[in-house]
C-alpha cells in the first residue's frame, strides 16, 4: 500500500502552481480522491495508503492558467501511473500554457 503526493511547478512563472485542482482515481474510472494544491504547489492526495493496481492524476491545468489570464494549450494533463508495493510515490507535474512533463519523483 502507498502514500500519494504530488508538486507542481509552473515553469513559465517560476514559482509552485497554487490551487490547482487535482483528482485521483483508478484507470478502471472510480473517483478516490480529489484536492487542490496548497500555496507551495503540493498536495497529499488519497487515502493514508493506496492499493497496488493502475491510477490516474488528472490536473486541471486549463483552469490554472486561466485564473492567471493565461491562454493556454492542454485543458488536463493525466498522468496514469501503476502503484505496485512502494511505500511512498510522488507524482511530480511541471507545467508551462503548451507543454507538461512528470517523473516519478523521490
Amino acid at each position: 500500500m502507498t502514500h500519494l503526493t504530488t508538486h507542481v511547478l509552473d515553469a513559465t512563472a517560476g514559482t509552485p502552481a497554487t490551487g490547482v485542482t487535482v483528482a485521483l482515481a483508478r484507470l478502471d474510472g472510480t473517483a478516490v480522491a480529489a484536492g487542490t494544491t496548497d500555496a507551495d504547489g503540493r498536495l497529499a492526495l488519497g487515502p493514508d495508503r493506496l492499493d497496488d493496481g493502475d491510477y490516474a492524476l488528472t490536473f486541471a491545468i486549463g483552469a490554472y492558467f486561466r485564473g492567471r489570464g493565461v491562454a493556454s494549450f492542454h485543458p488536463v494533463a493525466t498522468i496514469a501511473f501503476t502503484v505496485d508495493g512502494e511505500a511512498h510515490l510522488h507524482v511530480p507535474l511541471l507545467l508551462s500554457p503548451f507543454a507538461y512533463s512528470t517523473y516519478r519523483g523521490s
